[in-house]
């Protein structure tokens, strides 16, 4: 079988997985019907160790949408990443990838959450890896580090629902105030998973894996894991668990983007939209607004999808090349994929009738609804702002802008595999939108007067009218006295060097000066070393007192004589 036909057996066995698991999820969701499996392992004094397995329309729903785009993610790869010498490896931890993804997603069991929470951190550590250069090792270590600290948190949690004999959620139906420790604990795991801030740091940085990974890891899997497991399992919350979770989805939202605002690689303008949604997923958490986040969840999966393939495309037609100065003009010699990136780029900025405009609006109304501050409402209306504003920036220095400053670039559309793998995103992103929401959302009516009703309108226009003005402006920002708004806001407030010393520079030179010091230092001078240096010269005072002396040797008969008649 050759290559490609292996990539389409996969994207056809993925697809139809995908479209029986939404059927499914249809059938569960109308009949209110769940499948519960447990399975006992062993028994371990009054704690019982067993694998249980969960099937409800959530668990079908989203394994249907993480099994259609990493059938497209397969497919896409089959042109992206050909010519590459260990492919076989690659398509290996993709589907490990998935098979975590879907471990995590059917477990309602802390252990078998562990696994697949702890298979995605190891999978998506050799995926950041994979080109094996010095950027991707910087990256694939905050990665994995940053992931680590929530692996911690949960085996904490685990540790403390010993005491109650269950790892399972069944038991937060029962006392939910002995278990809010645990809740807690998950909750903060979430963060790092999610990328929340201060954990924001290694989700651009992972922008170093091919894209087809980016592609997968951003839209429906790791960065979502954290999401859906505060969905299933982190319900039981404290006041002041909503009020964290409330100021560091802001926050979030807030610096991712204002610094894609300012930011001119391609794939990180995406990550940073990326961190951006995530917050307001973890915002509508905060709200209890469950069903919204997860609905976002499931849009913001299929149009993220659709923007990183699109832009690896470009990227790829591009040698490589990920400066958006360096390009323009897409829609002459990419129409197809130009259309594409800018139907995604409307989806994720909310724009009327897409697929993030029915999940997204819902969130800012419902918020305008509830009981919220109000530094904490404008915070979140600026950030919708600035995703308009970075996303018409993007849009009009991708697909309209005439000035390139390499020239023009012979590119065209063709009809080759990644143009074909985005079909299936480009349609789902526009009419999949408004099907979810009538199938599964049951919105109460949402009162608020004309001038509320139209706020988030009005803040789309503002920020359309900005991005298109940050874009048209010829001056530099580096010149100017927004230097340091520049510099600040391009380095995500400095969070990664606060990021990499704790978590990489710090830990790696500390062990270098523990081994110095210790293994190489003091251990080894009154160790093997130095024991070995004493007895050589000791050895070699002993080997020169017998060294062919006559006067020695009769002055040591003469010693053992006088010990012998001394004693």
């Amino acid at each position: 079988m050759s290559v490609i036909s292996m990539w389409n057996l996969i994207f056809t066995i993925f697809l139809t997985f995908s479209f029986l698991l939404f059927s499914l999820a249809m059938l569960f969701l109308n009949y209110s019907f769940s499948i519960f499996v447990s399975w006992n392992i062993f028994s371990w004094g009054a704690t019982d160790i067993n694998f249980i397995l969960l099937f409800d329309w959530v668990s079908l729903m989203f394994l249907a949408f993480v099994l259609f785009i990493s059938g497209s993610v397969f497919y896409y790869s089959g042109e992206y990443m050909e010519g590459e010498i260990n492919i076989s490896r690659f398509i290996f931890l993709l589907a490990g990838f998935v098979g975590s993804m879907g471990l995590l997603i059917f477990s309602p069991n802390l252990i078998s959450i562990l696994l697949g929470w702890d298979g995605l951190g190891l999978v998506s550590y050799c995926l950041v890896i994979y080109y094996q250069n010095f950027k991707s090792l910087n990256a694939g270590t905050l990665t994995v580090l940053s992931n680590r600290i929530g692996d911690v948190l949960i085996l904490v949690g685990i540790a403390w629902m010993i005491n109650f004999g269950d790892w399972s959620f069944t038991a937060w139906m029962g006392n939910s105030e002995s278990l809010l420790l645990t809740s807690a604990l998950i909750v903060l795991a979430s963060l790092t998973k999610s990328a929340q801030i201060p954990f924001s740091a290694w989700l651009p940085a992972a922008m170093a894996a091919p894209t087809p990974v980016s592609s997968l890891v951003h839209s429906s899997t790791l960065v979502t894991a954290g999401i859906y497991l505060v969905i299933r399992l982190g319900w039981v919350y404290d006041f002041w668990m909503n009020e964290l979770l409330m100021i560091l989805s802001v926050l979030t939202m807030f610096m991712a983007g204002l610094g894609a605002c300012f930011e001119f690689d391609l794939k990180k303008i995406i990550a940073l939209s990326t961190l951006s949604q995530l917050g307001l997923m973890m915002y509508s958490l905060s709200l209890g607004l469950v069903s919204m986040a997860l609905f976002h969840l499931l849009m913001h999966a299929l149009f993220k999808a659709l923007l990183f393939m699109s832009a690896g495309c470009i990227i790829h037609g591009f040698k490589g090349w990920q400066d958006i100065r360096m390009m323009g003009n897409m829609m002459i010699s990419l129409p197809f994929i130009s259309a594409c990136f800018a139907v995604s780029n409307l989806a994720l900025s909310g724009m009327p009738f897409l697929a993030g405009f029915y999940s997204k609006d819902l969130i800012l109304e419902l918020s305008l609804m509830g009981e919220i501050n109000f530094l904490s409402l404008f915070m979140l209306f600026l950030s919708t702002g600035l995703t308009v504003t970075y996303t018409f920036r993007l849009i009009y220095y991708m697909v309209q802008r005439d000035y390139v400053l390499n020239g023009s670039c012979n590119l065209s559309d063709g009809w080759g595999i990644m143009t074909k793998a985005c079909i299936g995103l480009v349609s789902f992103s526009i009419f999949f939108g408004a099907l979810v929401s009538w199938l599964t959302l049951d919105v109460s009516a949402i009162i608020l007067p004309s001038e509320l009703k139209n706020l988030t309108l009005s803040i789309c226009l503002l920020g359309a009218l900005i991005g298109f003005f940050i874009s048209q402006s010829t001056f530099s920002f580096s010149k100017t006295k927004f230097s340091l708004l520049n510099w600040t806001s391009g380095s995500m407030w400095f969070l990664p060097y606060v990021s990499a010393q704790p978590l990489v520079h710090k830990p790696l030179t500390t062990g270098m000066e523990t081994l110095m010091l210790s293994d190489m230092g003091w251990l080894e001078f009154f160790g093997g070393q130095g024991i070995m240096s004493y007895i050589n010269r000791l050895s070699l005072k002993i080997r020169l007192l017998t060294d062919n002396s006559i006067k020695m040797f009769i002055l040591l008969i003469w010693i053992m004589i006088g010990m012998v008649l001394f004693f």
